[in-house]
C-alpha cells in the first residue's frame, strides 16, 4: 500500500488547475456556437407555431364567410315536455 506524498498531491493540484483552464478555454469557444444554435431552433419553432396559427385563423374566417356550405343540423321533435309531480 502506497502512502500519500507531497509530490503526488502537488501533481493532482496542478492537473486540476490545468483541467480547469482547458475547460474554461473550450467553453469560451463552444458556448457561443451552442447558444446560437439554440436560439435559431427556438426561432424556427416559433415561426412554425405562428404559421399554423395563421392557417387556422384563415380557415376559420373562410368557413364563417361561407355559411351556405355548412348544413344545419336537423332537430328531431319527439313530443311535448311533461312535468310530473310527486303525489304523497
Amino acid at each position: 500500500m502506497e502512502t500519500a506524498s507531497f509530490k503526488g498531491l502537488f501533481d493532482v493540484i496542478v492537473f486540476i488547475i490545468i483541467f480547469y483552464f482547458v475547460m474554461k478555454f473550450l467553453a469560451r469557444l463552444l458556448l457561443p456556437v451552442l447558444a446560437k444554435k439554440v436560439v435559431e431552433k427556438a426561432s424556427q419553432q416559433f415561426e412554425q407555431q405562428h404559421q399554423q396559427y395563421q392557417n387556422r385563423t384563415q380557415q376559420n374566417q373562410y368557413q364563417s364567410q361561407n355559411p351556405a356550405t355548412e348544413k344545419p343540423k336537423e332537430k328531431k321533435i319527439v313530443g311535448d315536455y311533461v312535468d310530473f309531480e310527486e303525489i304523497e
